[in-house]
């Protein structure tokens, strides 16, 4: 792998400076790819993009610029898209984008000719795929902000992945209003398409995503994703604002994959659901989803017993376990329920038992 410094200055930077939209944002004379598919749209706010524009005018340093080498003469940036945009769209005039009331044309000469002759430092790689994404994981722990997918995504980039970011990485995009409120993070910064490669092949996102590369479009995965929310809408039916947060997170497609084929009722579930909202018992309301599916308890969080009744209990047996009978240190046992939660049994006193751990490992493997 080669790691190149280059120092180049505004002027070269904006050469042939376009935004076409979806056709992309390119500059450095057309051949750098300023928005490559693996990253997000333009976020900078006035404060941001004024911070870029004053730092040059006060000839301060702005942190360091990272490209990739695509190796057909091209480049794309891995970190500085922000401040490259904002570097652009300041000399290209962008209406409404003046820094401290003034645009770049009603700038004096020699401030403009600051501005162009203003130098930046960037680190262009050069290298296999598998030595891309070890740099890029490398300056990213050094403070480059991209996330995983997004360093995924400079690696596999390519046709597969451009189109993915058309379902998936957009504000407002197809994905986000069909399964927003079933998934955690932001489409623009490639979480939604993270979770959907998470979602369809069991968490092996990379090995999909070099499988998948060079296809011409991503519409299998976001077929498959429609059939994920489609099967999650018909199971669970009741979906108001005061259940959505309920449902957000899940890892839905582990748990497609599990039950779709299972024969549910979804009248049974809807009262099961608003039964375990209101038990108390049940300390984690959002697992209630993913427990009607496996009946796994540990979703639920179900309350424990508090120390003060733990001692209270273990001072009436006199430290006796209630199965085997053998005295133990209270840091020896462990508190049960006599009646389990699954057969209507509370957290209480009364259905409270102290067992040495043995005998408790031994009844709940039962």
């Amino acid at each position: 792998m080669k790691i190149q410094l280059i120092n180049l200055t505004v002027r070269d930077l904006v050469a042939g400076y376009r935004d076409d939209g979806e056709g992309g944002v390119r500059g450095y004379g057309g051949k750098l790819d300023i928005r490559p598919p693996f990253q997000r749209e333009f976020i900078y706010k006035e404060k941001e993009r004024d911070a870029v524009i004053g730092s040059i005018l006060k000839n301060y340093p702005l942190n360091v610029m990272y490209w990739a080498d695509r190796g057909d003469g091209t480049y794309e940036i891995i970190d500085g898209q922000q401040r490259t945009i904002s570097i652009a769209q300041y000399v290209a005039e962008k209406p409404g984008f003046s820094f401290e009331g003034l645009g770049f044309d009603n700038q004096q000469s020699d401030i403009k000719e600051r501005i162009l002759n203003y130098e930046l430092m960037v680190y262009v790689c050069t290298g296999t795929d598998s030595e891309k994404l070890e740099w890029f994981e490398t300056i990213n722990i050094a403070g480059v902000k991209l996330t995983n997918q997004e360093l995924r995504n400079a690696v596999y980039s390519g046709s597969w992945v451009t189109d993915a970011k058309r379902y998936f990485s957009k504000s407002g995009c197809a994905a986000a209003g069909l399964g927003g409120d079933y998934m955690s993070g932001s489409s623009i910064r490639q979480e939604y398409l993270e979770t959907a490669i998470k979602w369809i092949n069991a968490g092996a996102i990379e090995e999909y995503m070099r499988l998948h590369q060079h296809d011409e479009n991503a519409e299998h995965l976001w077929e498959y994703f429609r059939s994920v929310i489609d099967w999650i809408e018909a199971t669970f039916t009741n979906r108001d604002s005061s259940r959505r947060k309920l449902m957000k997170g899940h890892d839905w497609g582990k748990l497609h994959r599990d039950h779709k084929d299972a024969v549910l009722d979804p009248d049974m579930i809807e009262a099961e659901i608003k039964q375990l909202i209101l038990d108390d018992e049940v300390e984690k309301k959002a697992g209630i989803y993913p427990y009607i599916l496996t009946r796994n308890e540990k979703h639920l969080n179900l309350r424990a017993f508090k120390d003060g009744m733990k001692h209270k209990v273990y001072a009436k047996q006199n430290g006796i376990c209630a199965i085997c009978k053998d005295h133990f240190q209270i840091n020896q046992m462990e508190a049960d329920h006599i009646t389990p939660w699954s057969d209507g049994g509370k957290t209480s006193e009364d259905n409270c038992q102290m067992l040495c751990r043995p005998c408790n490992r031994e009844k709940a493997a039962k």
